[in-house]
C-alpha cells in the first residue's frame, strides 16, 4: 500500500467545514470522492485538522493509503480534474506507512485577518472581518504576548468534551499591513474555535474595553463567558502544518 500525503488549498465559503457530514457539503467529502474516482477504490482520507464552516486553507494536509501506482504528478493532475474550482491539491508525495496527517503533526499555523477601516471590502469580504472601530494594535500585541507558552486555554474553547485544554502557543503575532490587521498564531494544537475566541478577546483590549490585567485574570480563570466573542470563521485561514 502507498501512503500519500496531500497539501490542499481551499476557499471554505461554500462548505460546511472540512470534516465529512451526513448533511452538508464538505471539503473532505468532495476530495474523497475525487480521489476514489482516480484510484478506483474506496479510501480513508485523514486530515490534519477540522476547519469550521467558512474557514479557508492554503496548507491543509491530508493523507490516504492506496494500492494505486499512478505517478504522483499524474495523481495530482487527475484528482484536481474532479474537484470544484474552490478546492485544489497543491502537491502530493509518498510518505512512510506510519505517517498520519494529524498525529504526526508538530504544530499548525493559522492566520486571522481583520479589515480595520470605515469602508468595507466587496471583493475580499469572504476572507476578512470588517471592523470599523479604532483598534490599539500595541495594546493587542501586549495581550498576545500573555498567551505565548504553555497554558490552559479553557477560557477560549467552545466545547467541553476535550480531555485537556492545555496547549502550547509558540508564536502569536499581530501586524498591521495597510488597512488590515493580520493575526498569526502557531501552536502544537488548537481547541474548537480557540483562535477565533482569542482574536475576539484581543479586540476587546484593542477597543479599550478590557485591560491587560483583566485579560490575564480571564486566562487564569478558564471561564469562557468572561472572554470576548468568537469572531466569524471567514477571516480564518490554515496556513501550514509542520511535521
Amino acid at each position: 500500500m502507498n501512503n500519500i500525503k496531500l497539501v490542499i488549498e481551499y476557499d471554505g465559503t461554500n462548505y460546511a467545514g472540512w470534516q465529512q457530514q451526513k448533511n452538508g457539503i464538505t471539503i473532505h467529502g468532495k476530495l474523497t470522492k475525487a480521489i476514489e474516482r482516480v484510484v478506483n477504490e474506496e479510501v480513508t482520507l485523514l486530515g490534519a485538522g477540522r476547519t469550521d464552516a467558512g474557514t479557508h486553507a492554503i496548507g491543509q494536509v491530508a493523507n490516504f493509503k492506496t494500492k494505486s501506482s499512478i505517478p504522483i504528478y499524474n495523481l495530482v493532475k487527475a484528482i484536481n480534474s474532479y474537484l470544484p474550482k474552490d478546492i485544489v491539491v497543491r502537491s502530493a508525495k509518498k510518505v512512510p506507512e506510519k505517517f498520519h496527517s494529524r498525529y504526526s503533526a508538530q504544530s499548525k499555523i493559522y492566520c486571522y485577518t481583520i479589515l480595520n477601516s470605515n469602508m468595507r471590502d466587496a471583493i475580499g469580504r469572504n476572507y476578512c472581518l470588517h471592523y470599523s472601530m479604532h483598534l490599539d494594535i500595541e495594546k493587542m500585541q501586549k495581550g498576545a504576548k500573555v498567551l505565548v507558552g504553555k497554558h490552559d486555554f479553557s477560557a477560549f474553547k467552545s466545547k467541553s468534551d476535550v480531555i485537556s485544554s492545555v496547549r502550547t502557543i509558540m508564536k502569536l503575532e499581530i501586524k498591521k499591513r495597510g488597512k488590515f490587521l493580520i493575526f498569526t498564531v502557531e501552536a502544537d494544537g488548537f481547541l474548537y474555535k480557540m483562535v477565533r475566541s482569542i482574536v475576539g478577546t484581543l479586540i476587546e483590549i484593542g477597543r479599550g474595553k478590557m485591560t491587560i490585567t483583566e485579560f490575564k485574570k480571564i486566562v487564569k480563570s478558564g471561564v469562557r463567558a468572561k472572554a470576548g466573542n468568537t469572531v466569524p470563521a471567514y477571516g480564518l485561514c490554515l496556513l501550514k502544518v509542520k511535521y
